[in-house]
């Protein structure tokens, strides 16, 4: 995924998007915040996983955001970055403003 990518959590047909950086080889799989990368925004993740494009981390992630969102992780969907460390997530059935609320208030 293109680093010059503007963070937004934007409205789709069926839910919302959002990209998410993840960093490998943490103690324990963690939701960071939303953080400031030079010019752009990314949902920080932290994960145990040895390495971002391993199905292993990927699905570490979707449970990360499934459970910050409270939501089923059958919600949510890696569309673009699977084999990266910033990924582009849909979610399914929550529109931008209710994504937005839920990650930024504990």
């Amino acid at each position: 995924m293109p680093n010059n990518r503007k963070f937004e959590i934007t409205d789709a047909r069926s839910g919302a998007a959002i990209t998410v950086r993840v960093v490998t080889q943490a103690e324990k799989t963690e939701f960071v915040g939303i953080q400031e990368d030079g010019e752009h925004k990314v949902v920080k993740i932290r994960l145990t996983a040895e390495s971002a494009g391993s199905d292993e981390a990927n699905e570490e992630v979707l449970e990360a955001l499934a459970f910050r969102l409270e939501i089923s992780i059958n919600r949510l969907e890696i569309v673009a970055g699977a084999n990266g460390r910033d990924k582009l997530v849909t979610i399914m059935g929550l529109n931008s403003e209710q994504v937005d609320e839920l990650l930024t208030n504990p």
